[in-house]
């Protein structure tokens, strides 16, 4: 008869590629792109990037994609102090397009099929944001970003990432950062900041933290969608979120 212990680790292989979630929205931040620079789309970060997440897609996960603008404009920023709110905020939308173009380019490369939908009308270079159609790309395997923010002034990307992972049904939000998780204070310059391994939404409104801004929390909490914060630059974290590992902290009902 033949050894029972090389089934037993086959079944534990297969077990430990089954991912936890069938759909995610993932939010970046676009600081995450502009790496070490601080400015712009760092060429070898974006390609790290979309190594890990071919990665991810191989393991038959949908994956969805909402990238901020940080790295080049930013609505709210010192830089936009002296104009006009609404269109330092169109400007900020249209930093997203070009580093949801930046992550295509390098997600292609990997031979993952990619579509970017826009909530600013811009047929030469995304699709307009169509959400059966964006179901649709998912159901078919291609990754989806999102990139224009919701298309309205005074609404952030996490926001967007929240509205957008309803719409498309997504079974969680995955927020990248570079801390590894939720803590009561910024971990970067408070020494014992605590880590919270689980929050409600509740807690997060109350205590002020910044894991997304309020109008994102409380439009997970009214649909019961759950967030992960984790550090994305640990390599491997996103399949590590994907596979159900417990990393970063997580918010719920």
């Amino acid at each position: 008869m033949p050894s029972r212990q090389p089934v037993g680790r086959r079944a534990l292989r297969a077990l430990m590629q089954t991912p936890a979630f069938k759909r995610v929205l993932l939010k970046l931040s676009g600081e995450a792109l502009a790496a070490n620079q601080g400015f712009g789309v760092d060429t070898a970060r974006i390609h790290e990037v979309a190594a890990e997440l071919a990665d991810v897609h191989k393991l038959g996960v949908q994956l969805a994609i909402v990238v901020g603008g940080g790295n080049f404009f930013r609505g709210v920023a010192d830089q936009a102090r002296d104009m006009d709110r609404v269109s330092a905020d169109h400007m900020g939308m249209l930093a997203t397009v070009i580093n949801a173009l930046a992550l295509q380019d390098a997600l292609e490369k990997q031979n993952v099929y990619t579509r970017v939908q826009s909530a600013i009308e811009m047929k030469q270079v995304a699709e307009p944001f169509i959400r059966r159609r964006a179901i649709r790309h998912l159901e078919k395997g291609r990754v989806v970003i999102f990139a224009g923010g919701t298309g309205n002034p005074y609404f952030s990307t996490d926001t967007a990432a929240s509205l957008r992972a309803m719409e498309i049904k997504a079974d969680v939000i995955l927020k990248a950062t570079k801390v590894d998780g939720i803590y009561d204070a910024d971990p970067l310059k408070v020494k014992d900041a605590k880590k919270f391994e689980n929050i409600t939404y509740m807690d997060v409104l109350k205590l002020g933290l910044k894991v997304m801004d309020s109008t994102a929390i409380s439009l997970c909490k009214d649909n019961n969608l759950p967030i992960i914060v984790f550090n994305l630059n640990q390599h491997g974290n996103i399949r590590r979120v994907v596979s159900g590992e417990k990393i970063g902290s997580r918010v719920s009902a």
